[in-house]
């Protein structure tokens, strides 16, 4: 363990103590958001939701967050941490560079309560590519086979978990909320990609649209916020080159061994 961590005269963990300034708003009492400050003493390993559960259980129960795995793969506890989107379950306070913290909600969306955002314009973005596999053939008795490079091919896009980090942090976005945004284009590209997938026209035709694809400035925010490291831009950039040659660059199928 390294030592910067340790109080060499007790052996045990050193604690800091943060001070939180926490964005607040309860639409039933407060007219406009404001900030609230409280101090908390937490170890390096613990996380930004460990600190954020001790306000809540020890100082004010009445903080609104959402969290459930605490695991990074949920992606529930999306929040903007001293400025920048994450998860607060994967944020260690031993990594914050100093004794301050900013919470905020993820921004584009509508705020329910505190760190609670309105969660259904971002799924009906999502709901609209058709997230999932189309294939008319009679079903075959066996799983329908793929060779790893086929696979290869689309595996970026089945690591998103729908945490709407790349999506709230794209300032086009935040300006149009009819624009699909990040995330549903990168789950649109993990099925048009698919050589099982026989419905990749369709997604495209619904992403070339002036709220689908194009609406891209290729800012790259997508791709630093996006806690599970997906190479944001790049899938939508393939998804636009797709459009604009009528190709879809997929291994063949021929390629699959019996």
């Amino acid at each position: 363990m390294s030592e910067e961590l340790t109080d060499p005269t007790k052996g045990y963990l050193s604690t800091r103590i943060l001070t939180v300034q926490l964005k607040r708003y309860d639409p039933e009492k407060d007219r406009e958001p404001h900030w609230q400050e409280f101090k908390v003493e937490a170890r390096p390993i613990d996380r930004v939701l460990d600190v954020l559960m001790k306000v809540k259980w020890d100082q004010d129960d009445t903080i609104g967050l959402r969290k459930s795995c605490g695991q990074g793969i949920c992606g529930s506890d999306a929040m903007r941490i001293n400025g920048q989107n994450n998860l607060a379950c994967k944020m260690l306070v031993q990594n914050l560079k100093s004794d301050k913290i900013t919470v905020e909600p993820i921004l584009g969306l509508p705020v329910i309560k505190d760190l609670i955002v309105d969660m259904k314009p971002f799924f009906d973005h999502y709901k609209s590519i058709m997230p999932f596999l189309v294939n008319t053939d009679p079903a075959p008795t066996t799983e329908r086979l793929q060779t790893p490079a086929q696979r290869e091919r689309f595996d970026e896009g089945t690591k998103c978990i729908l945490c709407a980090c790349c999506t709230t942090a794209c300032p086009p976005f935040w300006g149009n909320r009819e624009y699909v945004g990040p995330a549903a284009i990168v789950n649109a590209h993990r099925f048009i990609f698919d050589s099982r997938d026989q419905a990749a026209s369709e997604r495209l035709e619904i992403l070339n649209d002036a709220e689908g694809v194009w609406r891209c400035r290729t800012v790259f925010n997508c791709t630093s916020a996006c806690p599970r490291g997906i190479k944001v831009t790049q899938l939508i950039s393939e998804v636009k080159r797709a459009l604009i040659t009528g190709v879809l660059d997929m291994p063949q199928e021929a390629e699959v061994l019996a």
